[in-house]
């Protein structure tokens, strides 16, 4: 009689090998570090081009609010970008 693969459970494949397809699917650590990095990038902008402008609309300086949270936004986003690159350099 055939024993039963050891290495799978009664409800499915373990967690080591549910990693190893995902591994073999290229859903790596540098696949999380590029989601990581393009949620930052997101987050930097929304919230300094929405502080933009509610600066804006609070004080009325209409566009130089939004602007100026657009310029810090992207300084911002690239220093991070440059960061997450030395890493792995």
């Amino acid at each position: 009689m055939d024993q039963p693969d050891p290495t799978a459970g009664a409800d499915g494949p373990t967690p080591d090998t549910a990693r190893d397809d995902a591994e073999s699917r290229g859903l790596g650590p540098g696949a999380t570090a590029f989601l990581g990095l393009g949620l930052s990038i997101g987050l930097c902008l929304a919230l300094f081009v929405g502080g933009g402008v509610a600066v804006d609309s609070w004080l009325h300086w209409s566009p130089f609010g939004l602007l100026g949270g657009l310029v810090v936004g992207v300084v911002l986003a690239v220093f991070l970008v440059v960061g997450a690159v030395r890493k792995y350099l």
